[in-house]
């Protein structure tokens, strides 16, 4: 009995694989085929293949720019939006002329023909890839910095494609990524991370005073920033205690002067003088309170 189960799933299997086979002949749906990758710097030339068989008469062609919404590239043997001016089609294929970032992206062409079997359709797929140049990247560099501190310069770059790595020169000097190799004059516990573009001092001394800049590079190209002037100055101890000096002596002569106020009595003095400004209120009041007692009796 289980057996003859598996055999018919067999046969059930193999009718459904035949059904499919006579639907794809029928209708001329083409299997998916490996899809193609385009790289092109920005501002050149780019070409769109479209791997179908060679043009006929016959033959419609449509590419589409895949994404959240689909949007025609090239219909009803017109080319669509912004492509008008900087492109023109080969056959089957698109030349951009002028590539920019924004056209990178997957694209799919679509040839539709008649056959014997009925509508033939041939489809392919192209992801564009475009390669841009860093731009100058913003550098964050300290005017001023206490030796002995952890002091950490940045350095950015938001449109290289590939993402750039970072290089920080002193005094147009480029640094070393690891410090330990370079001289031994210079200062050694920095830290470059050429990914991020950070470059920390864990301790910062007077050498390290200078003028510094960060330069992204990437596969295309290479762009710094202007230099920025760090100064590092010693800790100004003689200075701090001479400033606790002059706050201790200000306080110290504050309570100096408040207890010679004291022992002159002049607090006592203030408070006498409102005990007996009160008395002589409190004494012209009964003094009202008796006439108008003795008016109002006669």
């Amino acid at each position: 009995m289980a057996r003859r189960s598996r055999h018919r799933l067999l046969l059930l299997l193999l009718r459904y694989l035949v059904v499919a086979l006579g639907y794809h002949k029928a209708y001329g749906f083409s299997a998916p085929k490996d899809q193609q990758v385009v790289t092109a710097v920005e501002y050149q030339e780019a070409i769109l293949a479209c791997k179908t068989p060679k043009k006929t008469v016959s033959s419609r062609l449509e590419w589409k720019k895949l994404g959240r919404s689909v949007s025609f590239v090239y219909y009803q043997q017109t080319l669509q939006g912004d492509f008008k001016n900087r492109a023109e089609m080969i056959d089957f294929n698109i030349r951009i002329k002028n590539v920019t970032r924004s056209d990178a992206g997957k694209y799919r062409c679509e040839v539709s023909a008649p056959s014997e079997q009925g509508q033939n359709l041939e489809e392919d797929t192209v992801t564009l890839e475009v390669l841009v140049a860093p731009a100058v990247p913003s550098c964050e560099v300290p005017s001023s910095a206490l030796s002995g501190t952890v002091v950490e310069l940045r350095c950015q770059d938001k449109e290289g494609n590939p993402p750039p790595e970072y290089t920080w020169f002193k005094d147009g000097i480029r640094l070393l990524e690891n410090p330990r190799l370079g001289s031994q004059s210079t200062n050694s516990s920095y830290t470059m991370n050429t990914k991020t573009g950070t470059l920390q001092f864990n301790t910062v001394s007077k050498l390290d005073t200078g003028e510094y800049s960060c330069e992204a590079r990437n596969s295309v190209g290479y762009r710094r920033c202007p230099g920025k002037r760090m100064q590092v100055d010693d800790l100004n101890i003689s200075g701090i205690i001479a400033a606790v000096v002059v706050v201790a002596l200000v306080i110290s002569v504050c309570g100096l002067g408040v207890c010679y106020a004291q022992r002159k009595g002049y607090f006592s003095k203030e408070t006498s003088f409102q005990k007996s400004n009160s008395s002589s209120k409190a004494t012209t009041m009964s003094e009202n309170d008796f006439k108008h007692t003795k008016s109002f009796i006669i």
